[in-house]
């Protein structure tokens, strides 16, 4: 059926207009003012933003992690994801050495297909290459449209990469098309401090941080610039959260080296304070990279203002407290990596970045959006609301308050790593491709709607004529 909104305000990375969108066959078909109904369904945004779906650039459903499962797959996963006001989600398809790459991504087609509420698409891990892994990158990306392979340079002995392989990495992604992400902290040295942690009785959450220090993610994040810049290649790295690693994506920049860089909700709002909460609740916030000190938020924040950083992911990884998180008793190093953050990554960021004055308007649109389409070969199908485009669209109410809250999250896992906070403005009404999946923050949407899309190869000159035009 056709649907009408009219009386909202459309927001993009670029304008911010009165109009209405006039949707058929899962498509913004016209935008104008004073629009027909015609038969259509009229849908009353007054008061609302218009804005495109989020695209959430990296999550972690239905992912084996420590001896446990993350606590959301795909259908509560992205149901949380939509009520939060995003409408596509970028996975990461974890592959095992020695195997084929095609047996990796077919076992996430198995966890997610029938279940998303959602589009939804998949990065590839690479853990090691060889003649057999090059020969089936072509495949991977002609065949499954999976446009992005991460490279992790932490977690020795579970997933990390040595140099070689993340050099010859992006030397076929510049050949093929694809964009290399990485996990940049330098495993080496963490596993030696964890170990002389542990030896010395250091067995709490704050550990954790502790021997994860900004310096080993800030040496990482330099050295894959560097091997970016050598290779002539392209990089994205993923959750940025201290002043050391934003340095060294600035300065690769400057070099004029393609280096983009992500940040999350997490690293905007908390700090290390919290891994040390009594009776084991700081293990509820362990993730990696870590929280870091305080100060590091307004480097993070200022690096987002000024397009250093270009993209907000969630790093959804949700564990329970109970029973997951609490596997780590007496070993920081058992503590399952992760937490719920899918749901509160679009109000967190409008609440404390565009409400207190820290970004615009359109730079919201732009981070948790329209850069990640572009970075990820969606755009213009997705990432933006136009004519032609895909009409994933959230009405959203910037005036409306409320408290961050287990008790009322929509994720599988029994806390809230933003438990207490109060943010201002929430998503009302979303829907993706035409069709209402949140309405009156209600969840009406189909399990089984969410679509796989195969993405576009990866375009550099998109990317960089937008960023030279915002300049």
């Amino acid at each position: 059926m056709k649907k009408l909104i009219k009386n909202g305000t459309i927001v993009t990375a670029a304008d911010t207009y009165q109009a209405d969108v006039l949707i058929e066959d899962g498509k913004v078909s016209q935008i104008g003012i004073n629009l027909e109904a015609n038969g259509a369904e009229v849908v009353d945004a007054a008061g609302c933003y218009l804005f495109p779906g989020g695209i959430d650039p990296h999550t972690h459903l239905d992912m084996p992690f420590g001896g446990t499962i993350t606590a959301d797959d795909f259908e509560s996963g992205t149901i949380a994801a939509a009520y939060g006001g995003t409408t596509t989600i970028i996975d990461f398809c974890l592959t095992t050495k020695g195997e084929p790459l095609k047996k990796a991504i077919e076992t996430w087609h198995e966890k997610s297909r029938g279940k998303a509420a959602i589009d939804y698409s998949f990065h590839l891990m690479i853990g090691e290459i060889n003649e057999d892994v090059l020969a089936e990158l072509p495949q991977v990306i002609e065949e499954e449209g999976i446009t992005s392979f991460k490279v992790f340079m932490a977690y020795k002995n579970v997933f990390q990469a040595d140099d070689e392989t993340l050099f010859r990495t992006l030397i076929a992604a510049r050949e093929l098309g694809a964009l290399v992400m990485v996990h940049a902290e330098n495993g080496d040295v963490i596993d030696y401090l964890v170990k002389d942690a542990l030896a010395k009785g250091n067995t709490d959450p704050i550990y954790h941080a502790l021997t994860r220090p900004p310096e080993a993610e800030g040496e990482a994040t330099g050295r894959a610039a560097q091997l970016t810049g050598l290779a002539n290649s392209q990089l994205y790295v993923v959750h940025v959260s201290c002043a050391d690693a934003v340095e060294k994506i600035a300065e690769a920049r400057r070099k004029g080296y393609n280096v983009w860089g992500e940040t999350c909700p997490q690293y905007l709002v908390l700090d290390q304070s919290a891994l040390e909460k009594p009776n084991f609740e700081g293990a509820k916030y362990v993730w990696s990279p870590p929280l870091r000190e305080k100060w590091h938020q307004d480097v993070l924040w200022n690096a987002l203002s000024t397009g250093t950083l270009q993209t907000l992911g969630s790093d959804q990884c949700s564990f329970n407290f109970k029973g997951q998180k609490e596997l780590g008793v007496g070993d920081f190093s058992k503590i399952p990596n992760g937490g719920p953050i899918i749901e509160d990554r679009l109000s967190i960021l409008f609440s404390e970045g565009v409400k207190k004055g820290r970004i615009t308007l359109n730079q919201f649109v732009d981070i948790v959006s329209t850069q990640v389409a572009k970075l990820f070969g969606l755009f213009p199908k997705k990432g933006t609301i136009a004519v032609g485009s895909d009409a994933d669209i959230v009405i959203f109410d910037p005036h409306v308050e409320r408290v961050i809250s287990a008790e009322t999250h929509h994720m599988n896992v029994d806390y809230s790593a933003f438990e207490g906070m109060k943010v201002t403005g929430e998503p009302i009404t979303v829907l993706s491709r035409g069709e209402f999946v949140i309405r009156d923050k209600q969840f009406v949407g189909q399990i089984g709607h969410g679509q796989y899309i195969k993405r576009n190869k990866f375009n550099t000159q998109l990317v960089n004529k937008d960023e030279a035009t915002a300049k």
